[in-house]
């Protein structure tokens, strides 16, 4: 059916070839004819063809010069092509809201959410298929041992759902582990007024783990200067709670 094209190990690259998975993340997505769609790294373009059905035009960010070969094969009016890095790519170019869609390589699939996260403004929402780990982190409740960074970041922007799991026999070839489809919306009304303060907070809060945030905080803040209790560990606060740190610094500064 495609051309035969070998995986690179530095791009990431995994290849969906199920079709039932297919047909399940399309179903997902529900594209609709008028939708700005942007797929980031379409490979040889096994969700590109089902989408390109419904869209009346459909942009693609693909860094390797042999699958965009095979992509321009399928000759197709609808589809536009953008050869390079998807962290660099402008997502200015495109009509708004955006409507993101993909099979992130697991190796720059945090980095894109982040990159993602600072564009969410053009966003309309994200369906993306993942390391199953990184959706369980993205997804998880304050308190529990894989709550972290990327949990708080991305929770306090978007709506997190994790809609299934797909297994290694999907792909070609077969990663260790298991992928996971999720759906991120951005949330109507953050909190957070200032997103690089934010993630300063956050960051420094998990920077040691197994530190209290007094520890971790102790050059931003002081007990004094706010009511979250310092001598709880990152892990254990909320979304809110970073935020309400994220305000309490602020005033301090």
């Amino acid at each position: 059916m495609l051309t035969k094209h070998k995986a690179r190990k530095r791009f990431g690259q995994n290849f969906l070839t199920d079709e039932k998975i297919i047909e399940r993340i399309v179903a997902t997505i529900a594209p609709k004819s008028d939708d700005s769609l942007l797929e980031i790294g379409p490979g040889q373009g096994a969700m590109t063809l089902p989408l390109l059905e419904c869209v009346n035009k459909l942009n693609v960010i693909e860094i390797d010069r042999d699958l965009i070969s095979i992509l321009e094969s399928f000759k197709k009016d609808n589809l536009i092509i953008n050869q390079g890095d998807a962290l660099k790519f402008d997502l200015n170019t495109l009509p708004t809201p955006i409507r993101v869609v993909g099979n992130l390589p697991y190796n720059i699939s945090s980095p894109i959410l982040f990159h993602l996260l600072e564009n969410r403004a053009k966003v309309k929402d994200m369906t993306f298929m993942l390391q199953k780990e990184v959706v369980e982190r993205i997804s998880a409740p304050s308190g529990s041992k894989i709550y972290g960074r990327l949990s708080v970041m991305m929770q306090a922007f978007f709506e997190v759902e994790m809609i299934f799991v797909v297994p290694p026999e999907s792909f070609e070839p077969a990663p260790k582990v298991d992928s996971a489809i999720v759906y991120l919306k951005p949330l109507m009304n953050s909190k957070v007024k200032n997103v690089k303060v934010f993630e300063k907070i956050v960051k420094a809060a998990f920077s040691q783990r197994r530190k209290t945030l007094r520890n971790c905080l102790k050059s931003l803040l002081t007990q004094e200067q706010t009511d979250v209790d310092l001598s709880l560990r990152a892990e254990t606060l909320d979304v809110d709670e970073f935020v309400t740190l994220t305000n309490d610094y602020e005033r301090q500064n």
